[in-house]
């Protein structure tokens, strides 16, 4: 099924990033609220922070977000390891794409990380990287949020 991640684990933390460098992956692109940060937050856990500096090295990394408050997206880029892009009305490829192009690197050399499967997986797939899905960063989400995310990952069982 075209909606179907390349992978599908528990959370971030799971990720495998000497099995993606085997791959030649070179690029991560994550989605930025649930997916590396606590939805409308404003902030990295302290474990997160810690967690991008045990592989930002070794790859060009980037968080590329939907979100369209300015404030929110320049309030994350002040703490953020990395660049983060707001705006990118996924699942549109368009902005991840304008960003490998910037950084000189085709899709087949990145993968999307994200919490949905309708817009960071279906943006990945269109643009023809490797996808990895995962799930919510806050275990505390309410139940409307965690409803309407298991009916989105019902479409790609």
């Amino acid at each position: 099924m075209f909606l179907k991640p390349d992978y599908n684990l528990k959370n971030i933390y799971e990720i495998d990033f000497e099995k993606l460098k085997e791959q030649g992956i070179k690029c991560i692109m994550f989605d930025l609220d649930s997916t590396v940060m606590v939805s409308k937050s404003g902030n990295f856990l302290p474990d997160t922070i810690e967690w991008f500096n045990s592989f930002i090295k070794d790859f060009e990394v980037a968080i590329i977000s939907n979100n369209k408050n300015s404030e929110y997206i320049q309030k994350a880029s002040l703490i953020a390891p990395c660049r983060v892009i707001g705006r990118a009305n996924k699942p549109n490829p368009k902005i991840m794409g304008e960003y490998l192009k910037e950084i000189d690197l085709k899709p087949a050399q990145a993968v999307m990380v994200g919490d949905r499967p309708l817009t960071d997986i279906l943006a990945g797939k269109l643009l023809g990287c490797k996808t990895i899905l995962v799930g919510s960063i806050n275990p505390n989400e309410n139940l409307p949020t965690k409803f309407v995310r298991a009916l989105e990952r019902s479409t790609i069982r």
